[in-house]
């Protein structure tokens, strides 16, 4: 066998071997993801045990239940609402009703599917006859709304009404000439990709204003295929 063709064959094991697989002394951490699943779950439970032990809230004495979230904690997407109506109110659950028929119907229309998303509210008690909730309210409840948005960590937020904004833009806006326009929310130095649009709510009894809907829409899945966001 010729010294050339060993040193070919040398090279071709070094390729196939010595580049492909590398060895540590230390073993894979599989555990990891979960743990950090895990840890999520855990601080997402501390999270609506903190809103549930609030004091003198009217919100929270005139409703029946706490009505935290649904959808994906892993999602990248973040829906943020205004507050609990009457039939979420009863089933402990946002966009149950009618407006969340709708917003459901609205995610189906870009290819989307709320199970795959994660939504919450602004504040997570049904105000008193459906009245939208007051200014002291929005930001006596922006602490935690921060704090679930840090948990969550989505690369894209939607914020559904004029309470959501307010809350993290304040009460100096006009939805109608902010909706559509991609913002950034910065909360403890971190960035979060965000855009405001109508409420489902707002839609059942505007229903002229669901073309302006749609145009939100079509940029919010615009922005999903551009950030190759797994849904």
């Amino acid at each position: 066998m010729s010294k050339n063709y060993l040193n070919q064959r040398n090279k071709v094991d070094d390729f196939l071997f010595k580049s492909k697989f590398e060895y540590e002394n230390q073993p894979i951490n599989r555990l990891k993801k979960v743990e950090i699943i895990e840890n999520k779950q855990e601080l997402l439970k501390k999270l609506k045990l903190k809103i549930e032990n609030l004091k003198d809230c009217e919100l929270k004495s005139n409703a029946n239940k706490i009505v935290f979230s649904d959808g994906n904690e892993e999602s990248s997407v973040m829906i943020i609402g205004e507050g609990p109506g009457q039939k979420e109110d009863e089933l402990g659950k946002p966009f149950v009703g009618d407006a969340g028929v709708l917003l459901n119907k609205m995610l189906a229309a870009i290819n989307l599917d709320r199970k795959d998303i994660y939504i919450t509210n602004v504040v997570s008690y049904r105000p008193p006859s459906n009245r939208k909730p007051e200014i002291k309210e929005i930001k006596r409840y922006s602490e935690y709304l921060y704090e679930h948005v840090e948990i969550i960590n989505p690369k894209m937020i939607i914020l559904l009404g004029s309470t959501a904004m307010e809350a993290f833009f304040g009460s100096n806006l006009k939805i109608s000439k902010e909706r559509g326009i991609w913002k950034e929310i910065l909360i403890k130095n971190k960035t979060f990709l965000t855009m405001i649009t109508f409420h489902p709510a707002y839609l059942l009894r505007q229903t002229d204003q669901k073309k302006y809907s749609w145009l939100d829409l079509k940029e919010i899945r615009k922005k999903i295929d551009e950030l190759k966001i797994n849904l």
